[in-house]
């Protein structure tokens, strides 16, 4: 393990998981990769200079941000009527939570997207006055026309890409199915605006499109989730923006660098949800390559590594990857390095060494197959497959019991009967509440932490 810092970032660690010891002809390796960030810029570290340093922060200071929250105003937000008036409280409520100094701005979402608040392509610098402003533009809120994600999105894009702040965050509230643009209108704007912002998404009540608000927070690398009661919209509102309002640094990648004859298989964050981030490598140079991990305030993640590596003989060894955190240089230089660990492959003729699955390791990889089964396991149950579902979702009971999940076991309890969990032994319910399977479907890649 080693850190690496500057006192306008947080510390950063990298701890590597994995059992290194490989039988003859083997190829394949595993790692979980640790990350911490602890500090937000107070805990000093190892100062770095030259062109990748930023002027310092003064310790304690807050990062600049920026955030838009984007609110569906859709016909059927008046379905009932005390949905949009739950809607406008809970943007105010997230208003109210905004630090002074942060950017930012309200965006009605229908067919269209318009700026309710502060309007003509600006954003507002939150204190008392524009705070109140705000929140009297709410007022103006009402329902009316379809809905059109994308469009949302990318007004968003054009509004927080106009300030140059640290800290770039969307928050995406909807009731209904993206109707009004084709589903490759919607994957071009996040595909446009990945990269340049973080967004969390919420579903308000359950006449919404659980991929569709899944997908916006997975390729935006932020939280998604249900709120089958618009009552509980403030509070949620409030949890996500106390959550934005403590990142500390954006942009930070995770880079694989491997040596020549590696592939890699896969690089997916396992906690605390399961995000596959294989297919958003951009190359850094010689055998190098960036994964993205968004934004960070105190908090750690976890990241399952695989990677194929040339056969070789007994009692050879060598490095697999290094994987290193790095933070992108505002005026183009080296990219800042924040931490770095190593993964290991030796090649042993003792198969109780070689046979060992580490611990983490085997976790979370029942973790990405709980995610998994589930998702199967619904979609059998929405296509009429009934024993395939009934197979699939008591996988899912025997995963979440032998991990620990006791969130996701809840969960699936209102969608099955348990008759035995360790051997994943089930009966589907035969009447389902949609709040619950959407709740089950949302939350089906959140996962646990292993066990110390």
């Amino acid at each position: 393990m080693a850190n690496f810092s500057k006192s306008n970032v947080p510390q950063f660690s990298v701890e590597v998981y994995q059992n290194e010891y490989l039988p003859e002809g083997g190829r394949e390796v595993n790692a979980i990769v640790t990350v911490t960030s602890t500090g937000g810029g107070t805990t000093g570290g190892v100062p770095l200079s030259g062109a990748a340093a930023k002027p310092t922060r003064v310790p304690g200071q807050a990062p600049d941000a920026a955030v838009v929250i984007m609110v569906d105003c859709s016909g059927s937000m008046d379905y009932p009527p005390t949905k949009m008036r739950n809607a406008r409280d809970a943007t105010a409520a997230a208003i109210d939570t905004l630090r002074d100094g942060t950017r930012f701005a309200v965006v009605g979402g229908t067919h269209v997207a318009k700026e309710v608040y502060p309007g003509n392509g600006r954003l507002a610098v939150a204190d008392a006055r524009t705070r109140a402003q705000a929140k009297d533009a709410l007022r103006a809120l009402s329902a009316g026309g379809g809905t059109a994600i994308g469009t949302w999105l990318r007004l968003a894009d054009r509004l927080l890409g106009a300030t140059d702040v640290e800290i770039r965050h969307g928050i995406l509230l909807t009731d209904g199915r993206n109707e009004h643009e084709a589903p490759e209108d919607l994957r071009a704007a996040l595909e446009s605006c990945a990269g340049r912002f973080t967004c969390d998404a919420r579903g308000v009540g359950t006449d919404w499109e659980v991929k569709e608000v899944t997908a916006v927070a997975s390729a935006l690398l932020g939280t998604a989730d249900i709120v089958a009661d618009p009552a509980g919209l403030a509070a949620d509102f409030t949890q996500m923006m106390e959550n934005a309002m403590g990142k500390e640094v954006a942009d930070v990648a995770l880079r694989l660098w491997t040596p020549v004859g590696v592939e890699i298989k896969f690089v997916k964050q396992v906690a605390p949800t399961v995000v596959d981030l294989t297919g958003r490598r951009t190359e850094a140079g010689p055998r190098a390559g960036d994964y993205p991990t968004g934004s960070w305030g105190d908090e750690s993640r976890d990241y399952h590594v695989c990677v194929l590596v040339p056969e070789a003989g007994i009692g050879q060894e060598m490095l697999a990857s290094r994987v290193s955190l790095v933070l992108p240089d505002p005026s183009g230089g080296a990219p800042r390095p924040l931490s770095q660990g190593l993964v290991r492959a030796v090649w042993t003729e003792d198969m109780v060494a070689s046979t060992s699955i580490n611990p983490q390791v085997a976790h979370y990889t029942g973790q990405a197959e709980l995610a998994q089964v589930i998702q199967q396991g619904l979609d059998a149950r929405k296509s009429g497959d009934f024993d395939g579902a009934t197979a699939k979702l008591g996988r899912a009971v025997q995963l979440a019991s032998a991990s620990g999940n006791e969130d996701t076991a809840k969960l699936l309890s209102k969608v099955v009967d348990v008759v035995d969990a360790a051997t994943g032994t089930v009966r589907l319910k035969a009447k389902v509440a949609e709040a619950d399977s959407m709740t089950l479907e949302t939350r089906s890649t959140k996962t646990v932490r292993v066990k110390k």
